[in-house]
């Protein structure tokens, strides 16, 4: 009988075990249900407990800014290699154009078209080299984006929900500790396990917290390293491109230098006696508003005269009688 009474006995304990484990964890989901509520309202939440986290928010809002920043520099690559190409396509058109109508035209000038039409067919082949180091730069920032910033995303990811966590089990801790009786004994086992359930969270919640701010600064230092690296190609593939073309342009500017049409030269008397006729009329307007603004100025001055002697320095001091002879 008293075999039976003891399993009895632990099976009772056992029941009572289990079902204190899950109000426990049926609790823990409240109070975390609660808090995520809180965060996706935006309802404030206790001030020290948000600036404990202050570090924290500050690495948060660097990891966002490289992954808004790498999104945004892909799309520019893009955009820069699609143009690079349709302005290489018409730069190449326009030369192609000015050969062909050069080598038809004997004259000076059609030796001048058909130089600038070769210049220009050797700067869009040139211009096409620059596709290269960007294209490894778009590839190079893709595959930092895909690995470098996915890792660094799902530990933030998980860091939050220790957040959340952490956060719930204090809102806990603290409507647990308003109703706290020291004398209850079952009041004070409840708030040692809702401290426990705290310290356990925090525990969690600081070794995710340390991890997110040292990968969010190797994920800055290596963004920079490969930033620095690529883009050194494609600096030097653009210095050289640069470095031809205005080696070309300036040996068909010295060959063909002095040489000027009659046409271009009339154009040009022509513009600058435009711009001195312009220039003559916008200075006579100038000098008519002077002149009636001045004019203006006179009858508004002599309108105030005849209204207030005083204002007529000239009458300052006279008698009635002179007054009245002058005005005679």
């Amino acid at each position: 009988m008293e075999k039976g009474n003891q399993g009895i006995s632990h099976f009772d304990h056992f029941l009572q075990s289990q079902e204190s484990s899950v109000v426990n964890k049926f609790q823990q989901k409240y109070w975390k249900t609660k808090q995520t509520l809180i965060k996706v309202t935006g309802k404030k939440e206790d001030e020290h407990v948000v600036a404990s986290d202050a570090d924290l928010d500050a690495k948060l809002e660097v990891f966002h800014s490289v992954q808004r920043t790498c999104m945004e520099l892909l799309k520019v690559i893009e955009q820069y290699q699609r143009r690079i190409s349709l302005l290489s396509q018409e730069e190449n058109e326009l030369g192609r154009f000015l050969r062909s109508q050069g080598s038809q035209d004997k004259s000076r000038a059609g030796k001048i078209m058909q130089a600038t039409g070769k210049a220009l067919c050797f700067s869009s082949q040139q211009r096409l080299a620059l596709r290269g180091p960007l294209g490894r730069l778009y590839q190079e920032v893709e595959t930092f984006r895909y690995r470098a910033i996915s890792d660094t995303w799902l530990t933030v990811n998980r860091m939050e929900q220790s957040r959340t966590e952490y956060r719930g089990a204090l809102l806990w801790m603290k409507d647990v500790s308003q109703e706290l009786d020291p004398d209850t004994h079952k009041q004070m086992e409840k708030f040692r396990k809702v401290q426990t359930q705290v310290r356990h969270t925090k525990t969690s919640f600081d070794k995710l917290k340390n991890d997110v701010c040292q990968k969010v600064d190797l994920l800055g230092a290596s963004r920079c390293n490969l930033l620095s690296h690529v883009l050194t190609t494609y600096q030097t593939t653009l210095l050289h491109f640069w470095e031809k073309t205005s080696h070309t342009m300036a040996a068909i500017h010295e060959s063909f230098k002095g040489c000027q049409t009659h046409e271009a030269s009339a154009l040009g008397a022509s513009d600058q006696a435009a711009k001195k006729k312009v220039k003559k009329k916008t200075k006579a307007k100038a000098e008519d508003e002077e002149t009636n603004t001045s004019k203006d100025l006179s009858a508004w001055f002599n309108l105030f005269a005849d209204l207030d002697p005083l204002s007529n320095p000239d009458a300052i001091g006279r008698t009635d009688e002179e007054q009245e002879l002058l005005n005679a």
